[in-house]
């Protein structure tokens, strides 16, 4: 039979308006979708898999790139440890995610006629806080953005002109970002008590650090000799605006140390340093407001990148990631004294230690749940880090340093070098003497492919939050210092008021070793403005260049330091440039794209 047949034929029998109308069965209706609370979740669940990051599990290439720590892994990718921050560095500008939750938002309030209020109320309140942790990303790495709130439909007719949006005053971003949240905080009945899903605190949380961010920006900003700003206000925040930040973020982050759903995570089961890395591996940890969680067939490779050299399972390389030694000796001492280790003593001679550990007793606890350094243990095994042996030469007075390969033995029959290393210039092994502990996992097969690991990461937690409230109520009144305090107390195993004497000094530390490798570093140091101090291209330097910590096993017969371990200072090969942050990295750069599609658009400062 001819189609043309068939098909009359098919028509005869049914309506013919009715066969073309009929709904296709290969795809679901805006009403379908938006009256479905499963549909809408599958949504949500995609648009926190989103929320944008710099460094983190995520990116172990940018955790390296600051001063925290150096690239260790593939010798391709030495970049990271030759770099000037580039015009684009931690560019962000991602509208078309902004476009997708307007979209949702509108869709919800057209088609979601069967959804219950309080269900309304819920999506709206998750699409909201995802907009304005969104914005709050744009800000602190752009400057003022254009504030899209509604779609962008271009009606035809040639004109572009309406979708043409300038962007706003820096600070019109940060008050839109704590009005949305101020405004939406409440509506969060469905997930009360959750970590991985939006809430009241979740939404204070972002006001506590957005604040903060606008504040500094703010104050210091006014501070420089030269100050940034662009006329129209995208650039730049009053200096007048910053106490009335700092209220609201020391606001918010009382509101969420008041709750007794949270605490700073302190068992009594172990060691402190322990805990610390057990706060990030626990996933009833109370301290823990907002996370991106991981599971079974959801994992990621932090663990199988950075696991110590000879902990590694899998065939490839690991060990990505080598923290310097600027970050450890950040970490205080408990009697109160500063970090510097002691290698050497006045007269310029080494220390002996009998254990390679003994030269990091007495240290801050967060040090050991943050760094895997020589004689600690992991998977509650000793790491075998020995650089070499340091062999005394009588006739010039003075020790002989000897490496050789991974896992060598010298001519006693006693280690050369360790199987950990360090090693200079060489791949897969930490170049600094120190590996990354904190996000790492201790299972084994958290560092096999495919299984990988599900520990969660962080977005907010508690511990963040005291550090805001410090750092707002010393800004505002010379307050503050009761925060620090209970946090060293419960993290560091400080004894309690072990800072009598606050100062931004103090608290930019504390952060600094509390907040290690959770993507604020960079951040905090453009916002106070001396990230250009900090990393100032200077090879001389030390804040700029990254260096590390060797131990060798001393050969002295007839010695008393015969058999000890003594430290060498060292700038690895490997590390290849200063740190070098200019006046134009304080805002990235507009890509060329977005300027020539909408000639609104005023370019940062420097660019």
């Amino acid at each position: 039979m001819p189609v043309a047949m068939l098909t009359a034929g098919l028509l005869a029998g049914c309506n013919e308006d009715e066969w073309l109308e009929r709904t296709p069965k290969d795809r679901l209706t805006d009403e379908q979708v938006w009256n479905d609370p499963n549909m809408i979740l599958g949504v949500l669940a995609n648009y926190y898999d989103r929320l944008p990051q710099l460094a983190g599990v995520f990116n172990t290439g940018a955790s390296a790139e600051f001063d925290d720590a150096m690239w260790s892994g593939h010798t391709d990718q030495n970049s990271h440890n030759d770099l000037a921050y580039g015009d684009s560095y931690g560019r962000y500008w991602d509208y078309d995610f902004l476009r997708d939750i307007n979209l949702s938002l509108e869709n919800i309030a057209q088609h979601g006629g069967n959804l219950t209020d309080e269900q309304k109320k819920q999506f709206n309140a998750e699409l909201r806080f995802i907009r304005a942790y969104v914005y709050f990303e744009l800000v602190k790495r752009m400057g003022g953005v254009p504030l899209v709130t509604t779609q962008l439909i271009y009606e035809g007719g040639g004109d572009p002109t309406p979708l043409q949006v300038p962007r706003a005053k820096e600070s019109d971003v940060y008050d839109f970002i704590y009005d949305e949240l101020e405004a939406i905080k409440d509506n969060f009945n469905a997930t009360e008590g959750s970590r991985t899903r939006a809430n009241k605190y979740a939404a204070l949380a972002l006001q506590s650090r957005a604040m903060l961010y606008a504040g500094s920006i703010a104050k210091y900003n006014a501070l420089m000799g030269a100050p940034i700003a662009t006329p129209g206000g995208e650039v730049g925040i009053p200096d007048s605006k910053a106490n009335d930040y700092y209220q609201k973020s020391l606001t918010a982050s009382q509101a969420i140390i008041a709750n007794t759903e949270y605490e700073l995570y302190n068992p009594s089961s172990g060691s402190k340093g322990d805990d610390y890395y057990k706060l990030f591996m626990d996933k009833s940890a109370k301290e823990i407001i907002f996370a991106k969680d991981f599971a079974t067939g959801k994992v990621h490779s932090f663990t199988y990148d950075n696991v110590v050299k000879s902990f590694r399972v899998d065939i490839e390389g690991s060990s990505m990631l080598a923290p310097s030694l600027s970050l450890v000796e950040s970490f205080d001492y408990l009697d109160g004294s500063s970090g510097a280790l002691k290698d050497k003593d006045t007269a310029g001679n080494y220390v002996a230690y009998e254990k390679p550990e003994e030269i990091f007793a007495g240290k801050d606890a967060r040090l050991y749940g943050t760094v895997v350094y020589a004689g600690s243990l992991f998977r509650g095994e000793p790491v075998d880090i020995q650089a070499g042996v340091a062999v005394w030469n009588e006739a010039e007075g003075k020790y002989s340093l000897h490496t050789g390969e991974l896992g060598s033995t010298y001519d006693d029959g006693k280690p050369l070098t360790g199987f950990d290393g360090p090693k200079n210039d060489y791949q897969y092994v930490s170049n600094t003497g120190f590996y990354i502990r904190k996000f790492v996992s201790e299972n084994p097969q958290d560092g096999v492919r495919p299984s990988l690991a599900s520990n969660w990461w962080p977005w907010f937690r508690l511990g963040e939050v005291y550090l805001n409230a410090a750092e707002a109520a010393f800004e505002l009144n010379g307050g503050g210092a009761n925060y620090v305090n209970e946090l060293r107390e419960k993290h560091g195993g400080f004894p309690a008021n072990s800072i009598a004497n606050l100062t931004v000094d103090v608290i930019r530390n504390e952060r600094r070793v509390e907040l290690a490798f959770e993507d604020h570093r960079y951040f905090d140091l453009k916002r106070w403005r001396i990230a250009d101090q900090v990393w100032n291209g200077q090879e001389a330097d030390p804040t700029a260049v990254v260096h590390g910590l060797y131990p060798y096993r001393v050969i002295r017969a007839g010695h008393a330091d015969d058999g000890k371990y003594i430290f060498d200072r060292v700038r690895p090969n490997r590390f290849r440039r200063a740190r070098y942050f200019r006046m134009a990295n304080y805002y990235s750069s507009i890509a060329t794209a977005v300027l020539t599609n909408n000639p609104k658009i005023v370019k940062n400062p420097f660019h």
